[in-house]
């Protein structure tokens, strides 16, 4: 499945800046970074579940938000880009 991954973590306290950094760790893992808080993903439902319960565990429900996009499989191949975006190889190996 494709998915588009946006976040939005709150940065006013040191713990927000950790949580930040993790959630960007964790998202890392899965995609690939398209804007600064926002991820295209390939994977599967159960490799979907794993990175909602990582970052439920990461994420202040009362100050930050989350937002899971499933979007047509071949959406990526699609994509009309602008300015510097550049094709991503979302068929390619993932390598962490």
């Amino acid at each position: 499945m494709e998915l588009l991954l946006t976040y939005d973590v709150s940065t006013i306290t040191p713990a927000g800046r950790g949580r930040l950094r993790k959630v960007a760790k964790l998202c890392e893992g899965y995609g690939m970074r398209v804007q600064k808080s926002v991820f295209e993903i390939v994977c599967t439902e159960p490799e979907l579940l794993t990175l909602i319960d990582k970052i439920q565990r990461t994420i202040d429900d009362d100050e930050d938000s989350i937002r899971i996009y499933k979007i047509p499989k071949g959406s990526f191949r699609t994509v009309q880009m602008l300015g510097t975006a550049r094709p991503l190889p979302h068929d390619d190996a993932l390598i962490m």
